[in-house]
């Protein structure tokens, strides 16, 4: 499995997505509904009605990279639409991987100090 590295935002393509489509359609979904970059290196993170289908779409330097997870007999915990995109981080890519509920799943949040005292 992937892990995104420092840098990378992930992105949750909120609602349902047709599974049948592959790299070129769900890139196309990216640039066009989601208003984003898919050339950009972020995540692409979409799922299926009956929430048993994870795609994962990417650019790796030269070329797109498709990733998907199938479950055969648990759901994803897929946040319901309230735009058409979500933000989430990589640790909270790897929550949704493994089941969890991103809405009552919360870790501890980022420090940023300016200085030593």
């Amino acid at each position: 499995m992937f892990t995104p590295s420092c840098g990378i935002r992930v992105y949750l393509a909120l609602g349902d997505t047709d599974m049948r489509k592959a790299i070129n359609g769900l890139s196309i979904l990216v640039e066009g509904k989601l208003a984003l970059d898919p050339f950009s290196g972020h995540l692409f993170v979409f799922t299926n009605r009956r929430r048993n289908i994870l795609k994962v779409l990417y650019w790796d330097r030269n070329g797109f990279c498709l990733w998907q997870k199938r479950l055969e007999k648990y759901r994803f915990r897929w946040p319901e639409p309230e735009d058409e995109v979500a933000e989430i981080d990589g640790r909270e890519l790897l929550w949704l991987l493994e089941g969890l509920d991103l809405r009552k799943t919360q870790g501890h949040g980022a420090l940023s100090y300016t200085a030593l005292s």
